[in-house]
């Protein structure tokens, strides 16, 4: 099982004082965030894509080549590319350049985003939410598959063998389909032959069973080969040497984020009992000390058949550096070899 990081470079208010760290020191911060857990042994680093004020993410090919330039062994991906709203030639360009530039270590996560800035700002109807996605994934997997390809659709221009440079390191990008709870999406990824990352921010991991079962079964009628499916999930954690010291480091962040999240949707405000029963044995936060963590994944392995990667969204702690560092550090140093012997175990 693979074991990663995912980011939004966020800039957070500091609970209690409102002090806000400059983006420049925010930046910084992240870059180091990635040069430790390369450092640890993670495996697998995540940026996300925003385009609101309080996140530094809109460009992440740019943030993780210079992550890969920090960096010697950790796969650098995106979380997610919001490919809907892109150019799929720029963005497979841009990934391709940063396979280059890291020597074969690039993936891809792509999906429509759980915001929706993205479209009006370049100029999309989210009317056509759904036919932009299937438009551009079908063009960006194209790329991937060759340098010149003939291709009409309704949202860009068409490519009539014009060619697209330059190529990647690997013979070909890792692309995995993200996904929230859409029956639709799973079963696309398993029609397509993707492999599938799934965002957890709440309930629980069994909750997603049905639509991972989904996933498999389309792939399987698709026909494509049982070694290739490859599952993954993206879930709110943390680690200290306690359970209390973890979460204690996590809620006031998380408190902050998903309180302005809810205003913004009109939904109800999140509770310190929401946050504890999410930390709990039966919820989808991996938070706690390695051991309860470790436990936590191979649950979550379980509940969900196996699991190929899980990545940890620690963003919300940012502020908390010391506590960061030493998050991860315990990520890649025990719990990572926890997790490893016991998924190895019973292989």
């Amino acid at each position: 099982m693979e074991i990663g990081i995912d980011s939004f470079a966020m800039l957070a208010p500091e609970p209690g004082t409102g002090r806000l760290q400059s983006a420049v020191d925010r930046m910084e911060g992240v870059l180091a965030e990635v040069e430790l857990a390369d450092k640890v042994g993670l495996d697998v680093f995540g940026m996300g894509e925003h385009h609101r004020e309080n996140a530094l993410d809109s460009s992440p090919a740019v943030i993780l080549a210079a992550a890969a330039a920090r960096t010697k062994a950790i796969r650098l991906t995106s979380a997610v590319a919001v490919i809907s709203a892109a150019d799929p030639v720029r963005v497979f360009q841009d990934f391709a350049t940063l396979d280059l530039i890291s020597r074969g270590r690039a993936e891809l996560v792509v999906g429509r985003g759980s915001f929706i800035e993205a479209y009006p700002l370049f100029g999309y109807d989210l009317r056509d939410y759904d036919a932009l996605f299937v438009e551009k994934l079908d063009l960006l997997l194209k790329l991937n598959e060759a340098p010149h390809i003939t291709w009409q659709g309704r949202f860009r221009p068409s490519l009539n063998g014009q060619r697209v440079y330059p190529r990647p390191h690997q013979d070909r990008l890792p692309v995995w389909l993200g996904v929230g709870g859409t029956p639709e999406s799973f079963a696309r990824a398993g029609t397509l032959g993707m492999p599938l990352m799934v965002a957890i921010i709440g309930g629980s991991f069994e909750r997603f069973r049905p639509l991972v079962d989904l996933y498999r079964r389309a792939w399987q009628v698709a026909g494509h080969l049982p070694e290739k499916q490859r599952v993954g999930i993206h879930a709110m954690g943390f680690v200290a040497e306690t359970d209390e010291a973890a979460k204690e480091a996590f809620f006031p962040g998380w408190f902050q984020m998903f309180t302005a999240g809810a205003k913004e949707r009109g939904w109800p405000p999140p509770s310190r009992a929401q946050f504890e029963t999410m930390c709990g044995p039966k919820g989808a936060f991996l938070i706690g000390s390695p051991q309860t963590v470790a436990a936590k994944m191979l649950a979550a392995s379980s509940a969900l058949s196996g699991l190929s990667r899980i990545t940890f969204q620690m963003s919300t702690a940012a502020l908390e550096i010391e506590a960061m560092r030493r998050s991860i550090e315990l990520l890649g140093t025990t719990v990572a070899p926890l997790v490893r012997h016991a998924v190895s175990a019973k292989e």
